[in-house]
């Protein structure tokens, strides 16, 4: 025995293993999602090679931490309760769910839930993104009581997303009118778009306007739109395909900036 145990701990979803020693200190960590074991004593690597085997499934670099960049610091630096990257899809509307769920029998459905389902389809497809150097936040907070849905940022640049349930329904785009079956139109276009313009504000960089349909039966477009993309959710996947626009640097410092909760109170 060498006197090592292994912690399992769990952080915005990713699972980090820590190799302490008896007294509690650490001495290593080991990130599954990055396969690598990063050592804080160089002496120790035997011993915590060995007591890490049990959980390795695979090659892994070992090394001493990597310098964190500026972007890290700002995030590591972040109060849990304003760094925004934990929020769920649809992360305001479950919270309004679980405080009133309203009564259990309606003539009609709740229309929170088809707009959770919708804000919940497009952050999946979104949260696919991740790995490929993107980063996606959902339900940013705007002073006032709005939100912006989904922040997708990248090498494309970065892109506000509003999601619309719109299943098994015909979607008539007249911009900035939007028509879901037969509900009345709604100058919804010009919300998006309002809603980028607020992100280009807090961040200083572009944001471009997304609409994201959640199941259409079809979707009609009547005249050019004038910059702003509608896709389906099942769509948002091509926007790993735009590149060219922001480095990598730039990526990690823009998704630090939009983390921090305080980003978006002078919007």
């Amino acid at each position: 025995m060498n006197g090592l145990r292994v912690i399992p701990t769990w952080r915005h979803g990713q699972e980090r293993l820590y190799v302490c020693m008896t007294d509690g200190r650490n001495v290593a960590w080991y990130d599954r999602e990055s396969a690598r074991v990063n050592l804080l004593s160089e002496d120790r690597r035997e011993d915590v090679l060995d007591a890490l085997g049990p959980f390795l499934t695979g090659p892994v670099t070992v090394g001493p931490p990597p310098v964190p960049t500026p972007a890290e610091l700002a995030r590591l630096t972040l109060h849990p309760d304003d760094d925004l990257a934990p929020n769920r899809p649809g992360e305001a509307l479950l919270i309004a769910l679980d405080r009133d769920p309203g009564p259990a029998h309606r003539l009609r459905p709740d229309p929170r839930r088809r707009a959770l389902a919708a804000e919940q389809a497009a952050g999946e497809a979104l949260d696919h993104l991740e790995g490929a150097g993107w980063h996606t936040l959902h339900s940013l907070p705007f002073p006032g009581g709005d939100r912006l849905h989904h922040l997708v940022i990248g090498p494309g640049g970065l892109f506000a997303v509003h999601a619309l349930y719109a299943r098994k329904q015909r979607v008539l785009v007249a911009d900035p009118m939007v028509t879901v079956g037969r509900r009345e139109p709604h100058p919804l276009l010009r919300r998006i778009r309002a809603d980028a313009d607020r992100a280009s504000y807090a961040l200083t960089a572009e944001v471009h306007p997304v609409l994201a349909l959640a199941g259409p039966a079809t979707l009609d477009i009547t005249v050019p739109l004038r910059e702003l993309h509608i896709l389906q959710d099942t769509d948002l996947a091509t926007l790993s395909r735009l590149g060219g626009v922001l480095k990598p640097a730039d990526v990690e410092a823009l998704h630090a900036m939009a983390r921090d909760r305080h980003t978006w109170t002078r919007v």
